[in-house]
């Protein structure tokens, strides 16, 4: 296969997003839009993915450099459109031979499968037939079906813009051709800047081949305000869905559900209502998520249940058959098979074996204001309600813990513990206070 590299566009201002944050860096599926874009040019075998990242925008700049490395990022400075942001990874591409494809960091829909039709020999662009093609450059196809040109929507004709082609921007080149061409493109244009689009003109003139192919409109959707993100998001979150139920998982009510980049449903897993997963999530085959549940960075094992109004934060673990119930969190514990936090309950930092039992109200008191431990609960043991399990501690398989106790020391196996006060009666004094309590508050009328 002819060697392949990506330049992914990052530099622009984002300013209609109106956020501090920068605009590659929001989140589609829990993940940043520049890390879509990246995964695909990933997913496409590219052997060199370069980032072309604006001088105002430090943090795009790290984001990159964290996820590939320094020599991954190229500076345009300043901002001279997009055929002069091609040019500000010149450098970095001096030494490579191949293909090249240059996508955008705020296109996060767009996947590598529709992107690979645009490698080939001639100049090619992705093209999508536009449900209202109104602002778009209109692609031109020739008798042979060339690409003859790419006309901008302000400057087409009025037979022109009844054309429903039209340009996503992203676009496919060999290397050495697309820098002689970018080298050709002039800024005489109202805005001075200068045009990737303009390539295009430049190869016909030379008699080189261009062509056009086609994506879906969605998946080539760009990102340039907060409503445009939030459709993003639901296009992102359909498609999941879609996936999820075609794969044989179970949600009755798929549209409440909202899924991450990342996660994994086994087939023969029911997922109720009103459910969300943050990144990290897996949950295994006839497990169940009950209504109202929040998942992220977790792993709920065969059979076993969470929910209602559960959460499971990273590091949690559900062994098999094990069940979460309403109101719990768990925070890296893992749970083995069978055991049980039925109501009400914190588990942070820990462990709980096999068959055990976690009555409601109980806590893991993991954390001092500096350090976290741990807590393990041993196989078969069994917690009362409303205990407070002072780590680290360890109780001992088959161990039982008295309800209302605070364990500050380890539990032996077998062994029952009672860490409360002891219980006093005194005969008579209920009814006394009553009495003359009573007898006050009629006295006052």
């Amino acid at each position: 296969m002819t060697r392949r590299a990506a330049i992914i566009l990052a530099a622009g201002q984002g300013t209609r997003m109106k956020s501090g944050l920068p605009k590659v860096l929001h989140p589609v599926g829990g993940r940043a839009m520049l890390d879509h874009a990246i995964d695909a040019a990933e997913g496409l075998g590219c052997e060199r993915v370069i980032v072309v990242v604006g001088d105002h925008s430090p943090e795009v700049r790290a984001h990159v450099e964290r996820r590939l490395g320094t020599a991954s990022v190229a500076v345009q400075d300043p901002p001279l459109g997009t055929g002069h942001a091609v040019l500000a990874a010149r450098e970095l591409m001096a030494d490579f031979d191949g293909q090249v494809v240059v996508t955008y960091g705020d296109v996060p829909l767009l996947k590598a499968s529709d992107i690979e039709p645009v490698f080939g020999d001639a100049l090619t662009v992705v093209g999508f037939e536009a449900r209202d093609a109104t602002g778009y450059g209109r692609l031109l196809i020739d008798a042979d079906g060339g690409l003859e040109a790419i006309v901008e929507h302000k400057e087409a004709s009025p037979d022109q813009l009844k054309v429903t082609a039209c340009n996503s921007g992203v676009m496919a080149a060999p290397s050495r051709l697309l820098f002689e061409l970018l080298a050709e493109v002039r800024n005489d244009n109202a805005r001075g800047e200068y045009y990737l689009t303009d390539v295009v003109a430049l190869a016909r003139e030379r008699g080189e081949p261009t062509r056009a192919v086609f994506a879906p409109e969605d998946a080539v959707m760009g990102v340039n305000a907060q409503g445009e993100l939030a459709r993003a998001e639901a296009l992102f979150q359909k498609v999941r869905r879609d996936d999820l139920l075609a794969s044989g998982v179970r949600m009755p009510a798929p549209d409440t559900v909202f899924v991450s980049w990342d996660t994994s449903v086994e087939p023969g897993a029911v997922i109720e209502p009103y459910v969300v997963f943050g990144p990290g999530a897996v949950v295994r085959a006839g497990a169940k998520i009950r209504a109202f549940s929040h998942v992220e960075g977790a792993e709920v094992g065969p059979g076993a249940e969470a929910g209602p109004y559960a959460r499971l934060r990273p590091g949690a673990k559900l062994g098999e058959k094990a069940k979460v119930g309403n109101f719990v969190e768990v925070k890296n514990v893992t749970m083995g098979a069978g055991a049980k936090a039925n109501h009400l309950s914190y588990l942070g930092d820990g462990a709980v074996g096999a068959g055990a039992n976690i009555g409601a109200g109980t806590i893991f008191c993991n954390y001092d204001g500096f350090f976290k431990y741990r807590t393990e609960v041993g196989q078969g043991a069994f917690v009362g309600s409303n205990t407070s399990l002072v780590a680290p501690v360890v109780i001992g398989a088959g161990a039982m813990v008295g309800s209302g106790s605070v364990v500050t020391a380890d539990v032996a196996p077998g062994d029952l513990v009672l860490a409360r006060a002891p219980q006093t009666a005194k005969p008579g004094w209920a009814a006394r206070f009553m009495e003359t309590m009573r007898a006050k508050k009629a006295a006052k009328g």
